[in-house]
């Protein structure tokens, strides 16, 4: 009897999909990116992947913390009244969380796309900094600390073998973001010229040498909430008083020369710094007169009132600060 030939038969195998890399059309208007190493190391873009521009990682829609920082309100409850009373309100600390897409060309280019976010996120070498341009070319920045995210979910939803999902949490322990343009206004005195010379631009200004006061000065904050100022004198000075809105800090002429000749001291007011020293790392906070306030400027114009008497060289006198905003 014939043995019947054995039958060939195809079985249909179904192909592993391959997922296809989203598209961030919520942040085609904004340009985003991620350095690390104290803003100093290697930047990653979040935003400039598009079409067939791989490697990449990819910022997906529903970011959460980048618009208005937390609030913290204080108020105060009697037992004999209804609800309480407002006393006080202050930012708190800004908590972010970016949905992000890595897409590598193959395996090894996905796992070094992954180790060069890692290093960049890493806590240990400092805070990573977000920048956040618009179209209208105005970059913000804002420092965070990475918290957590990346720690691997291999998930079918989450990792494939070229791909993966993360979302990455990041601490702001400062709320606010930062502009590039630093403001500066700069005033020097000389020997005998006119008190407000109209010759040139309005800074640097060039004071007569002597006492100088000028009770009602102009300056310009173009943040959304108080800005630090840095001070930077120049000697020989010898006493000087910065005053706003009761508040000052001052060095008397009693204690010496306040800032001798060649020498430069800077006051930095901004919080977790209040520092006076010079050029050479002297430290004149002992000279400061009783009950001294580093005070900020706030948005908007404000008048100022600086007095100070120069020594028998030239002098000069720096305000600096950096805006600050609510949001990018």
């Amino acid at each position: 009897m014939p043995i019947p030939a054995t039958e060939n038969r195809v079985v249909d195998r179904p192909r592993p999909v391959r997922p296809q890399p989203p598209v961030p059309v919520e942040w085609g208007y904004t340009y985003v990116s991620l350095r690390g190493a104290n803003g100093e190391g290697e930047e990653i873009p979040l935003t400039g992947a598009q079409g067939q521009d791989w490697p990449a990682v990819m910022l997906l829609p529903g970011a959460q913390g980048l618009t208005m920082p937390p609030v913290e309100l204080h108020a105060d409850a009697s037992p004999n009244l209804h609800g309480s009373i407002y006393r006080s309100a202050r930012y708190a600390q800004r908590e972010v969380m970016l949905p992000v897409y890595l897409h590598g060309i193959d395996r090894r280019t996905l796992l070094d796309l992954r180790d060069r976010l890692i290093e960049a996120l890493d806590p240990t070498r400092g805070y990573c900094v977000l920048k956040f341009e618009d179209s209208d070319s105005r970059p913000r920045y804002l420092h965070c600390y990475y918290k957590g995210g990346i720690e691997g979910d291999e998930g079918e939803d989450s990792a494939g073998f070229r791909w993966a999902r993360y979302g990455i949490q990041l601490t702001a322990h400062d709320p606010f973001y930062y502009s590039d343009s630093m403001q500066v206004a700069e005033w020097t005195f000389g020997q005998g010229e006119a008190f407000l010379s109209t010759g040139g631009a309005f800074f640097p200004l060039r004071l007569d040498q002597g006492l100088v006061s000028t009770p009602d000065l102009n300056v310009h904050n173009p943040g959304s909430v108080e800005a630090w100022p840095v001070w930077e004198l120049k000697g020989p000075v010898r006493s000087f008083t910065f005053s706003f809105a009761g508040q000052s800090f001052s060095i008397p002429s009693a204690s010496g020369e306040a800032v001798p000749a060649g020498r430069t001291l800077t006051i930095d007011t901004r919080p977790g710094y209040k520092t006076l020293k010079d050029d050479q790392g002297v430290n004149y906070w002992p000279r400061l007169a009783p009950n001294p306030q580093l005070w900020a400027l706030p948005t908007g114009r404000s008048r100022i009132s600086v007095e100070m008497a120069p020594g028998s060289g030239a002098a000069s006198l720096r305000l600096s600060f950096r805006p600050r905003y609510k949001s990018y």
